[in-house]
């Protein structure tokens, strides 16, 4: 398990743990974090799992796949940070990780 914080635009924040292996959506449903619903199920056709990486951790997460990069483009608040939680699989080398959830 490695710990993973979701801030929220009124300066809040949520540390949950995470399971490695899991999407980042998927860990965000399943402790009911506000803001992400992922209603693709986690195929970045939605958007509903708008996350901001935190600068320190760009590097980390990856890049953006193309399908994640097509969906952005519809998606609102959308910033050089911007990433679709369900492309984010939990890893040990994420364990800090800090991601602001972006209201859809």
């Amino acid at each position: 398990m490695v710990d993973v914080t979701f801030g929220f635009h009124d300066g809040t924040e949520r540390t949950v743990e995470a399971e490695v292996g899991w999407k980042l959506m998927e860990v965000a449903v399943n402790e009911s974090i506000p803001g992400i619903y992922g209603d693709c199920g986690g195929e970045a056709q939605c958007a509903t799992c708008h996350v901001h990486v935190r600068p320190d951790w760009r590097a980390a997460t990856g890049e953006r796949t193309p399908a994640e990069e097509a969906m952005l483009k519809a998606a609102y608040d959308v910033k050089d940070c911007s990433r679709l939680a369900c492309q984010i699989i939990v890893s040990e080398e994420l364990n800090g990780l800090s991601v602001e959830v972006v209201d859809n």
